[in-house]
């Protein structure tokens, strides 16, 4: 029989998600008219849908993480690439896919500069890497947090019983958190290491006012 605790962490995961889906689709669809006005919306109308995986680890998380953006940019780079020979290399969809097949990486960058003047690394940082959205508070410098997040220290915070003073503290300043929406390198170790929040599970520093 599942525990009380295993089916309210279940219930509330899937309310979540389905909550957070639901949201992004109308937004998504109140402001389409704001950045396509030219191409008004028609069935198939957009839809979305969300997962919530629990990970056994933060180096799993990690490495979940690093896959989804590498994935993003092999995906974006096979679509920049597909869609400039059609569009300027004047091939249609089959054309495009039977050139591109078997391609890598090197190949798909020399097509849109050699043929299109197109340099791939000056794209913008939003196709390339994605979107990245998060709890923000003050940035603090690589090694100057003494205490290290990993697998054993991440399990125990977990499982730590924090005090409701404490509590309400931390309740308080996730709430005056910004929400962010940033297109970087989640891969190496600067972006955690700046944001040690993110995988401690305690809320960082505000920002002072300017």
């Amino acid at each position: 029989m599942a525990s009380p605790r295993a089916w309210a962490v279940s219930d509330e995961t899937s309310k979540l998600v389905t909550t957070i889906v639901s949201t992004f689709t109308a937004h998504f669809v109140l402001l389409w008219n704001s950045y396509f006005p030219e191409l008004p919306l028609s069935p198939p109308l957009p839809s979305f849908d969300g997962r919530a995986v629990l990970y056994p680890s933060v180096q799993n998380l990690r490495d979940y993480m690093s896959w989804r953006q590498v994935d993003c940019h092999i995906n974006n780079l096979y679509n920049t690439t597909f869609w400039a020979l059609i569009q300027m290399g004047g091939l249609d969809a089959k054309e495009a896919e039977k050139e591109l097949a078997g391609s890598v990486a090197a190949d798909k960058n020399e097509i849109l500069f050699s043929r299109f003047k197109i340099n791939y690394n000056n794209e913008p940082d939003m196709y390339k890497k994605g979107s990245v959205v998060f709890r923000d508070y003050e940035l603090v410098e690589p090694g100057s947090v003494s205490e290290v997040v990993d697998e054993d220290s991440a399990k125990t915070i977990e499982q730590l019983e924090l005090s409701k003073t404490q509590e309400e503290k931390d309740r308080k300043r996730r709430a005056k958190a910004i929400i962010t929406v940033q297109h970087v390198d989640i891969i190496k170790d600067e972006f955690w290491e700046r944001r040690p929040w993110l995988l401690s599970n305690k809320p960082g520093k505000i920002p002072k006012e300017p």
